[in-house]
């Protein structure tokens, strides 16, 4: 055992075990990301296991409000269990509408941290947006994470386009075991708030990442772009630069600690494509032993200047 074991469980959902601390990023349980049951995009896949074979969760990790990355059904099965909230500012008011104390509530700007046992939560810039429905926009702040523990530190992306944030990131936190980067659901009609897959490898390397692994694909189908294109445009993507990928079935377990070899490689998805969606590979997660380049000049942490509504996000659920 390494000390950083990871599970990706589909979309930007990740159970991340971490010198002893089991994170769970943006967990998705619900078959839509959408505000009613009866329509919006819909899960492609089964969910690897349920919810509450997952084990116990230290800390649940939220990057932004929208459908996609917190999910109501799923936040109020945790409200009964002892799991801290690490989210942005104004995404704790969800949490507390939906009966999460607010002792159990840590709400962060950019560059503020907080420490769950031994493993520092701190949350830093993305260029996105926020919004629940048609009336309740811009009333929270989105957030990229850094989670450091004494051993091993791994940076989640959350939803964002491309900006030179990252850079600093990297020199600030960096290097990173592992980058969790968001390459799918990309259009032209909205650049700015979510990256292609070369973007998404040119952010891992800014952000001084080891071993890269693809979320925000495969899930959920929100927007144009073939369903399996995000895995083959970061594999090329990747391997011009000689970048360790791994790209994990939903479900699946892997160290990214371990020798090269034993990272998930297989291209799983292209038989998918072919046939039926996904089989998600049924596993219960046990606890750890310790636990081409495009210039972008929009930078959220040079022109942030309070009002939180960003760019304009695209029609439907993001």
């Amino acid at each position: 055992m390494t000390g950083l074991r990871i599970t990706w469980m589909g979309h930007a959902t990740v159970l991340v075990e971490i010198d002893g601390l089991r994170v769970l990023f943006d967990p998705v349980w619900g078959t839509r990301c959408s505000p009613v049951g009866f329509a919006g995009p819909r899960r492609l896949h089964p969910v690897p296991l349920p919810l509450g074979d997952v084990g116990p969760v230290d800390a649940v990790v939220i990057s932004h409000d929208h459908y996609d990355h917190l999910d109501l059904p799923t936040i109020r099965a945790l409200v009964g269990t002892r799991t801290r909230f690490c989210v942005p500012l104004g995404v704790g008011a969800h949490l507390e509408r939906w009966g999460v104390p607010t002792d159990r509530i840590d709400e962060l700007d950019w560059y503020e941290s907080t420490r769950v046992k031994d493993v520092e939560f701190t949350a830093t810039p993305a260029q996105h947006c926020c919004g629940r429905g048609v009336r309740r926009r811009a009333l929270s702040l989105w957030a990229s994470w850094v989670v450091a523990g004494p051993e091993h530190r791994v940076h989640h992306t959350g939803d964002t386009g491309y900006f030179t944030g990252f850079a600093r990131i990297g020199q600030r936190y960096g290097p990173f075991d592992l980058s969790m980067i968001q390459i799918g659901a990309y259009s032209r009609l909205w650049p700015d708030i979510h990256m292609t897959p070369e973007e998404g490898v040119r952010a891992h390397r800014d952000l001084r990442g080891g071993v890269l692994m693809p979320i925000h694909w495969a899930t959920f189908d929100l927007a144009p772009h073939p369903w399996e294109e995000p895995a083959e445009r970061v594999l090329r993507a990747a391997a011009e630069h000689d970048i360790p990928l791994a790209v994990p079935r939903p479900g699946e377990v892997f160290e990214p600690g371990v020798p090269l070899g034993g990272l998930p490689a297989d291209t799983w998805w292209r038989e998918c494509a072919r046939g039926p969606a996904p089989t998600p590979t049924r596993r219960t997660p046990e606890p750890a032993a310790d636990a081409t380049e495009k210039p972008v000049v929009v930078d959220p942490v040079v022109e942030r200047t309070g009002d939180p509504r960003g760019p304009a996000a695209p029609t439907g659920t993001v």
